[in-house]
């Protein structure tokens, strides 16, 4: 897992093929009012989905790991808390191979995620996204998905 500032953005470069389109996207386009819609960059290898949610307690949610998609989340305005936890022997609740995840109900570490900061999760890191910080607040998120290369 990474948590860093745009502005050390070109430190992770290296660490997948797309990433600096994810870079360019997050530069050139108005952030703000880009619409709840998911975009193409490169197909199904790199694509970015706009979002907006409120944010809800952490026992309200559940968290997520993926096979196949390494996910960049970077938020656009408000901020969240997010649970992690290294994947090892948690088991899920729920798996679906086709749409690329698998849910657990497990301990996770929180960290907050505000404007201006991403989070880049790789397949061996469990999220759960969206929980409130004080009370619940409703944030706007870019969360770009990078299929993992073999």
């Amino acid at each position: 897992m990474v948590l860093d500032t745009l502005e050390n953005y070109g430190s992770y470069l290296p660490l997948h093929k797309h990433m600096a389109a994810v870079y360019q996207f997050l530069k050139e386009k108005d952030l703000q009012e880009l619409a709840e819609d998911t975009y193409e960059i490169d197909g199904k290898d790199c694509f970015a989905i706009v979002m907006s949610y409120t944010t809800k307690p952490k026992a309200d949610g559940f968290s997520e790991a993926h096979f196949n998609y390494i996910d960049i989340q970077y938020i656009i305005s408000g901020a969240e808390k997010i649970g992690t936890a290294i994947l090892k022997e948690q088991q899920p609740f729920e798996v679906n191979e086709e749409k690329d995840y698998a849910f657990y109900k497990c301990n996770t570490e929180d960290f907050m995620l505000k404007e201006g900061f991403f989070t880049v999760f790789f397949p061996q890191d469990i999220h759960q996204t969206g929980i409130l910080i004080d009370t619940p607040a409703t944030i706007k998120k870019v969360v770009f998905k990078l299929k993992v290369t073999s």
